[in-house]
């Protein structure tokens, strides 16, 4: 429906096939879904670098907001960096790589309040369904969900490693 209202974003926070992720999500803790925004966004970024091999902004926006996670750099750094990547969107013609550099923007601002964290799939699988279509992207997106939560569960026990660095506002 939100494809035909020429929407685009295909999904809402209130889109059904979210709901088992969000509630997921709400039951974290900030360093295990900073540590998941941050890896999911690692393979946007990846995707991005195939396709715009010369394009260095989604790449220093996961790794400034990384740092900033470390609390290497201060915020106002981290969000350059991220605005940027937002900006390459802007210059994109392609539908499925204006989501997802959309998609890697949303990963990084994670770092900032945890309410961004369903913005990745929300792009991500949007980019996915505007690149095979919407019947041929069911089971992809359906497998995609799946790794969400899988990585999800992961990053669970791994947020509160010791040796992990985190910023002074990740800390608690």
């Amino acid at each position: 429906m939100r494809q035909k209202r020429g929407c685009q974003l295909l999904l809402a926070r209130d889109s059904e096939c979210l709901q088992p992720l969000s509630c997921l999500l709400g039951h974290a803790s900030r360093r295990a879904v900073v540590l998941w925004a941050l890896e999911l966004g690692s393979g946007a970024v990846a995707a991005l670098e195939q396709r715009y091999p010369e394009e260095p902004r989604p790449r220093a926006a996961l790794e400034g907001a990384t740092a900033w996670a470390a609390g290497r750099i201060q915020m106002p750094q981290a969000r350059r960096l991220i605005l940027d990547c937002h900006a390459l969107a802007r210059e994109l013609t392609d539908p499925a790589d204006i989501a997802l550099c959309h998609a890697v923007g949303q990963a990084c601002a994670v770092v900032h309040t945890p309410g961004h964290a369903l913005g990745f799939p929300m792009y991500e699988l949007t980019a996915l369904i505007r690149r095979h279509g919407l019947t041929g992207s069911r089971d992809a997106v359906e497998t995609r969900l799946q790794v969400y939560a899988d990585r999800l569960r992961f990053h669970l026990s791994g947020a509160d490693d010791p040796a992990r660095d985190w910023a002074p506002f990740l800390r608690s």
